[in-house]
């Protein structure tokens, strides 16, 4: 799955006056789904091989798009399949090739410009929380990046300790154990300000901290403010026998109660705004007009949800029946889930998108919003 050293190199390719290729193909897991995946990558590079031969491009773009073609079309035939989507990102002129796999489904589509294009693969990204988990004792910290379903070691801080810092009685006693928790403090102030770095970057969403029992509880009255508001819990674990899937297992365990938490809350957001008649959108119809409009802020969506309906390639109208378009006429084109496009259209807007995982009040209505206006009456369509 996608590193966040990945997304930063990402958003900083530059075609460097070369034509540069983005590409967005969703998979399904199934042998079926492999030919229509491999049936999607062909389909989607048809549509830019005449661009590869076109004598108003300079040569060297030319030279570099068929190289981006044969590259793409082979990588992905021999890349093993996965469930989600894959985002390609390919500048064969200067040397660019980026491949990631993304969790969750997106809409196919290919886009050559002097940039990536990147806005699906954040929209999808969004969804997901990237955590810092400091685990931590007397002298060694270890800083872990959480993100998606991965779980990996970014560093390890040691500080000074004292060997034995009971061996002594009485008042020599007293001063080994105040040199024990000065040294202690220290260690802890210097993993404190290794995270205020972090997160100070953006790097980081949540913050979580594990450790023996009795050293979680004083490490975190050390944390400040702007660092206690990101925590979400703590968890117990041996630093010196936990294995990365020890503490994937349990950070994933507070990061999903975290997320249902944070989901319910939107689906309040939103049922509070109808009650209130603020800006909002409640059930299919309503949500999809909004879509149409660009008006969603942000988008919840059941888990489970899935509805037929029908798009208008010309305006961008969704609605879940109809023949042709009330805003232009044009025949709609109807598709076998319009959550799929409603989520889609709410990403290319600029806005968020959030899966309702638990269950909720939201389940019986499929999907709500938060919007960024009062939406117009919605017209009527035409038979």
């Amino acid at each position: 799955m996608i590193t966040q050293d990945q997304v930063d190199r990402i958003l900083r390719l530059d075609g460097n006056g070369l034509p540069l290729v983005s590409l967005y193909v969703p998979a399904e897991p199934d042998r079926t789904g492999r030919r229509a995946f491999l049936t999607r990558v062909a389909s989607l590079l048809d549509r830019i091989r005449p661009l590869a031969e076109d004598r108003s491009l300079e040569h060297a773009a030319r030279l570099s798009l068929r190289d981006d073609i044969a590259k793409i079309e082979k990588s992905l035939e021999e890349e093993p399949h996965r469930p989600g989507a894959v985002a390609v990102f390919s500048c064969s002129g200067n040397g660019v090739y980026e491949q990631v796999w993304l969790p969750r489904s997106t809409r196919e589509r290919i886009v050559v410009d002097a940039g990536p294009y990147v806005r699906p693969m954040l929209g999808v990204l969004d969804e997901y929380y990237r955590t810092c988990v400091v685990i931590v004792d007397k002298g060694t910290g270890q800083v872990w990046e959480h993100y998606i379903d991965q779980a990996r070691e970014l560093e390890t801080i040691r500080d000074r300790t004292l060997r034995k810092p009971d061996y002594a009685a009485g008042l020599a006693e007293d001063r080994v154990r105040n040199k024990a928790d000065e040294l202690s403090k220290r260690h802890y102030r210097r993993l404190i300000g290794e995270l205020k770095q972090l997160f100070g970057t953006g790097s980081f969403d949540l913050l979580v901290v594990g450790g023996h029992s009795y050293e979680v509880p004083v490490f975190i009255e050390f944390l400040p403010r702007e660092l206690r508001d990101r925590l979400i819990g703590s968890f117990t674990v041996d630093r010196e026998t936990a294995t990365p899937a020890d503490i994937k297992q349990k950070v994933q365990e507070l990061v999903s109660g975290h997320a249902h938490q944070e989901q319910r809350q939107l689906v309040g957001e939103i049922l509070e705004a109808r009650a209130a008649r603020r800006p909002c959108a409640v059930g299919l119809d309503e949500t999809l007009w909004g879509a149409s409009l660009a008006a969603i802020r942000t988008l919840a969506v059941d888990e489970d949800a899935v509805a037929p309906g029908v798009v208008c390639d010309r305006d961008g109208l969704l609605a879940s029946s109809g023949k042709t378009c009330p805003l232009c006429g044009e025949p709609l084109r109807e598709v076998p889930d319009i959550i799929d496009e409603l989520t889609e259209t709410v990403i290319d807007d600029g806005g968020e998108v959030r899966h309702i995982e638990p269950e909720t009040e939201l389940r019986a209505h499929q999907v709500g919003a938060l919007l960024r206006f009062e939406l117009p009456p919605q017209q009527a369509g035409a038979e």
